[in-house]
């Protein structure tokens, strides 16, 4: 089959990887630098400061689809001029369009992180971290002109360990759809002939997070679901601590094994550039490596964090 692939990242470049391991032949791929980049800047861009995706597609001497958008005449074109039996999504910002998803002779298929119907939407490997769920997986699927909400194609699970972050986890899902999409082309009329449609009732959907839920509320939440926030944030936002209307972040963070009667949020210990607060259940974090999140933060944390004080609370 003829296979045109789409999309930006490291599941973008798991799925090429995967593509070239089978008889198929990756006859075009679309990087998303296309949508966010005018012609001229991506030209430059790709000239002085190319990408990861660029430089990957460039030593595979893959041929690079030229256009604005998945659903502009240029982009149908060339899914038509290339032939394509198959367009591979992974990893996208656009909704395709009836006549996108009806280009190419076979198919257009998605891969999206999770287990669908569950955790639609953007972000599903931060979003199942969040939610405590102990297995995640990628879902290939039919598109369709909404998000995600195809027939499904083929599954495959991943584990969620207990120290996860998001880009752990994406890591393993990636490396999972690597290896799940050559069982995926290999038995394809047989997976579309049986296609499975999603159980409406069964599914959930998260938007992007925002940055308020990146202030961490020890009055609210457990130390266990503080870590698991810190934990699924990571590497897209960095978690805060707000002490007097300033904010900080932090390096590293540890459960400890004291518990204190203190009310929630109380600064219980310090040290040099370490604080331990009380969470909702009376367990404490430690935060090392504490900057002020402020201009030159490096040079003035040490101020800030001399002022910070014993049994005080954090906001």
């Amino acid at each position: 089959m003829k296979i045109i692939i789409v999309g930006y990242g490291e599941m973008f470049r798991a799925l090429i990887t995967g593509v070239m391991r089978t008889p198929n032949e990756i006859v075009g791929v679309f990087l998303h630098d296309n949508v966010l980049k005018s012609p001229l800047n991506k030209f430059f861009s790709d000239l002085l400061s190319p990408s990861d995706d660029y430089n990957f597609i460039r030593t595979l001497k893959l041929h690079e689809i030229k256009a604005r958008s998945v659903n502009s005449p240029e982009f149908i074109n060339a899914v038509k001029e290339l032939k394509a039996d198959i367009i591979l999504t992974g990893s996208w910002s656009e909704k395709f369009s009836a006549q996108t998803i009806n280009s190419p002779k076979i198919a257009c298929i998605n891969l999206h992180p999770s287990l669908l119907p569950k955790y639609r939407g953007p972000n599903p490997y931060l979003q199942t971290i969040l939610h405590n769920e102990k297995k995640t997986g990628i879902t290939f699927h039919l598109m369709d002109i909404n998000y995600d909400t195809g027939s499904i194609l083929h599954q495959a699970e991943v584990k969620i360990l207990d120290n996860d972050t998001g880009l752990s986890l994406k890591n393993k899902c990636c490396n999972v759809a690597m290896n799940e999409v050559r069982l995926l082309l290999n038995k394809l009329p047989y997976k579309i002939k049986n296609q499975k449609s999603q159980n409406e009732k069964e599914a959930t959907y998260y938007h992007h997070i925002s940055i308020a839920e990146s202030i961490l509320n020890f009055k609210k939440e457990t130390a266990l679901e503080i870590d698991r926030r810190i934990r699924a944030l990571a590497p897209w936002m960095n978690c805060h601590i707000v002490y007097k209307n300033e904010f900080f972040t932090f390096k590293h963070h540890k459960i400890c094994k004291e518990k204190y009667s203190k009310e929630p949020a109380t600064i219980v210990k310090k040290n040099k550039n370490s604080v331990f607060i009380v969470c909702k259940d009376g367990k404490t974090i430690k935060f090392g490596d504490l900057q002020v999140k402020r201009p030159m933060s490096k040079v003035i944390s040490g101020l800030y964090l001399r002022n910070i004080k014993v049994n005080e609370k954090a906001e």
